[in-house]
């Protein structure tokens, strides 16, 4: 979480490439700016919905470069821009000028900073009561508001593992699914920070599971990764290597709850890019996953050349060449002759059902022509 610190662009607003002030920011000419708070605890909470309904009840106009306009009074409202990668402002200037929609770049940063440093402060330091506070003042404050890497706050405190800040956010209307200028999204962040619990309430919450960043990378994708990168002998690895997996155990319950495969057919791409046609044992349609999205058996066997037939029964049992090992006669559904295979290579459910009917019929064992004659029918 040292990057969401230490990175000094995560507090310094940039410049749009493709939008230059003309002229000198607008600031304050005389006294510095001071925002006006609701410090009464009995206040009631106004929700993100009703900030927009009460900015939409205002007459307010967008910022024009060739207009003049008196001095400010105060920011009175906030809102994310071009898809969440820049703000305007809502200016309250101190003539009679109806308040108007001002890009960052053209308002002076000492004006921003008063108006959003408590908001980033309490972001950073994921500090829940101040955000409700800031919430509850009805300041017109966007809570998707973003800074210079688009990121909202819900992306920080969602690294920083704070269940009621994220709480919070969502609940005054915070996107759950915004990405900032790299792709990530608060599940990214969750995911890479080792914040399982976060993790599950966002995706409670709507999260998108399978959401990309601009690598490709899927939340699962980045866990799995981290994963791989985090040492597995060292003992001060080991709490971080277990909460990885329980972060990947979230991820791959949402997105691949009750699907299990059948088996690989085919295979595509290169590398990080490799992918495995699956057939799903419920009759869904083929699909296309990444590698890391398929239990390693199966991407083993497959890579051997090992070929996949459907059992319709299991018809017997006996005790294997190797002691302690179990073998089983399988019924296939496209062979004709039944076969005795190992014990690891029949589905356990066939087992446990063959088990299951011949202890209620008094049968355990048997010789191969016994259980033949039972076996099926």
């Amino acid at each position: 979480m040292e990057a969401l610190y230490t990175n000094p662009s995560l507090s310094r607003l940039k410049i749009s490439p493709t939008l230059r002030p003309l002229a000198a920011p607008l600031s304050l000419s005389s006294q510095p700016l001071r925002l006006l708070r609701r410090n009464n605890p009995f206040c009631i909470r106004v929700s993100a919905v009703d900030n927009q309904q009460q900015q939409t009840d205002l007459t307010y106009e967008d910022y024009d470069q060739d207009e003049s306009y008196g001095e400010v009074n105060k920011i009175i409202g906030s809102r994310a821009i071009d898809g969440g990668k820049a703000m305007e402002y809502l200016i309250e200037w101190k003539d009679d000028h109806a308040p108007t929609w001002v890009p960052s770049d053209f308002i002076a940063k000492d004006v921003v900073a008063e108006y959003e440093t408590p908001w980033w402060t309490a972001a950073k330091k994921a500090d829940d009561s101040l955000l409700k506070q800031l919430v509850a003042a009805g300041d017109g404050r966007d809570v998707d508001a973003v800074d210079s890497d688009g990121r909202t706050a819900l992306l920080f405190v969602a690294g920083l593992g704070s269940e009621p800040c994220v709480q919070t956010l969502a609940e005054a209307g915070a996107d759950v699914n915004h990405s900032d200028n790299s792709g990530l999204t608060a599940l990214h962040m969750a995911s890479g920070y080792v914040k399982p619990g976060i993790a599950k309430l966002l995706i409670d919450l709507g999260a998108d599971p399978e959401a990309e960043d601009d690598r490709g990378r899927t939340p699962l994708d980045l866990a799995r990764e981290v994963l791989r990168a985090t040492p597995s002998g060292n003992p001060m690895q080991f709490a971080r290597r277990l909460g990885l997996q329980n972060v990947i155990k979230v991820l791959e319950d949402a997105i691949f709850e009750y699907a299990e495969v059948q088996e690989i057919m085919e295979k595509r791409g290169k590398g990080d890019r490799i992918e495995y046609l699956v057939k799903w044992k419920d009759g869904g349609d083929n699909e296309w996953l990444k590698a890391g999205s398929i239990a390693e058996d199966l991407v083993r066997d497959f890579e051997a050349g090992l070929e996949y037939a459907v059992v319709e029964c299991v018809m017997g049992m006996r005790e294997g060449e190797e002691e302690g090992k179990r073998e089983f006669l399988v019924k296939w559904t496209d062979i004709e002759e039944a076969t005795w295979e190992p014990e690891e290579n029949v589905d356990p459910d066939l087992i446990k059902a063959f088990e299951v009917g011949h202890n209620n019929n008094g049968q355990v064992g048997g010789d191969m022509e016994a259980q033949l004659s039972t076996g099926g029918s």
